[in-house]
């Protein structure tokens, strides 16, 4: 069955990504990790990552903060967060880089699960 083991990341759902990832850079000082022009602009922070994602790479999320947990797989998730009172989205594939179940939990918040592709490294 599917257990988290780590949180893999933090994003931020933003309008102007490009503005934003300017001002965590001034002003924390945070150098990008990764970027994906103005869709995703990752960074190292404390031994896990944080992000700014565009509105079209954030969705289903519109504002706010993301949390996204790292699972070795699937199995039984969609199921456990039904019966937990939360709502299973979707998934995405994202090829090479892996799949994200997308989840909103009872509240409303949007939480996406991260599976690694076989081939891609930790």
């Amino acid at each position: 069955m599917g257990t988290i083991r780590r949180l893999q990341n933090v994003f931020v759902a933003s309008a102007d990504p490009g503005r934003l990832g300017t001002f965590y850079e001034s002003a924390l000082g945070l150098e990008p990790k990764f970027r994906d022009g103005e869709r995703w602009i990752q960074y190292a922070a404390g031994g896990s990552n944080v992000a700014v994602a565009s509105l079209e790479e954030a969705a289903p999320a519109t504002s706010g903060l993301v949390m996204v947990f790292e699972v070795d797989d699937f199995d039984g998730l969609r199921e456990r967060i039904d019966a937990a009172g939360g709502e299973a989205l979707g998934l995405r594939d994202m090829g090479a880089h892996g799949s994200v179940l997308s989840l909103r939990d009872p509240e409303g918040n949007l939480v996406q699960l991260f599976k690694r592709a076989a081939s891609a490294k930790a």
